[in-house]
């Protein structure tokens, strides 16, 4: 049955606040808003091949993320690419997200951090790009 998936089409969220979700995904993301509902919202990169993020409002929010049981280092289940690792990182402060470590390999300058969303929901920005991206 190989090749009926071709790609990830949406990555769903749950939020606490609709509205406060919209705003920091809008901003901090840089995502726009497809469509909006009383408790949820499509929002969308504008790009080929990239995934739709859907937020959707619920009063139980744990927080996506997960604990490597092997070095446990927590890790996020979704990853947004910048070619401006540093850049977004010294934003991200600015704005007073809650940025996790600045985590870049010296030897080729690719890496990553975690941050937070208003939910807790673990997010991270990476500079690594793979193949066919």
């Amino acid at each position: 049955m190989s090749g009926y998936i071709s790609h990830v089409a949406t990555i769903e969220i749950p939020v606490r606040n609709l509205q406060q979700a919209i705003e920091f995904y809008t901003e901090v993301v840089g995502v726009e808003v497809e469509f909006q509902g009383e408790r949820n919202a499509m929002l969308t990169f504008h790009k080929k091949g990239v995934p739709t993020i859907f937020l959707v409002q619920t009063s139980i929010v744990e927080g996506l993320s997960f604990e490597n049981t092997n070095n446990r280092i927590v890790h996020s289940v979704l990853d947004f690419y910048t070619h401006d690792l540093k850049g977004f990182y010294e934003w991200l402060q600015t704005r007073k997200v809650e940025v996790g470590p600045f985590n870049v390999d010296p030897a080729h300058g690719f890496g990553g951090f975690g941050f937070r969303d208003p939910d807790g929901n673990l997010l991270s920005a990476t500079n690594v790009l793979h193949k066919g991206q």
